[in-house]
């Protein structure tokens, strides 16, 4: 089994990351942690540039590190031993995020996808994200939303 855990960082992400490792380490699955990566592009002489770009990255790789710590200290905490462990990976994505995560669990038989239901973004939604709703209606396997 394969659990997707999408995350951007704050702090209902790594909610979302510690709710699947604890389903990952019940059912044996192997927990596969995401980030997309949606940095600012412009046009610039009819060439597209992404300012930051190497910024990003280092941001994301800083987002899949702290979200696998988060793994790994709650399969510790759930089984008292610090040497069990589930297998982790990690992968940064780039795009529309419900549209990279949807894909990315589609191309890689994801059994299930975990996502908070707020991130980072500075627009909001009464009661769930934008990202989270749109990956309910795209997905096409079981999709958590964490609180």
């Amino acid at each position: 089994m394969r659990y997707l855990a999408a995350t951007d960082g704050s702090t209902v992400g790594d909610d979302a990351v510690r709710y699947a490792a604890r389903n990952a380490l019940a059912f044996d699955a192997t927990l596969v942690i995401v980030h997309v990566l949606t940095p600012e592009s412009e046009l610039v002489d009819g060439t597209l540039v992404m300012p930051g770009e190497e910024a990003a990255l280092d941001d994301g790789e800083r987002v899949l590190t702290g979200a696998e710590a988060v793994a790994e200290r709650t399969v510790a905490e759930e089984t008292g031993d610090e040497d069990d462990a589930i297998d982790v990976e990690t992968e940064l994505l780039t795009g529309r995020p419900a549209d990279a995560i949807t894909q990315f669990a589609t191309e890689t038989d994801a059994d299930a996808i975990f996502v908070g239901h707020r991130g980072l973004s500075a627009e909001r939604e009464e009661v769930v994200g934008s990202v989270a709703k749109s990956v309910v209606d795209k997905a096409r396997i079981p999709v958590t939303i964490t609180r």
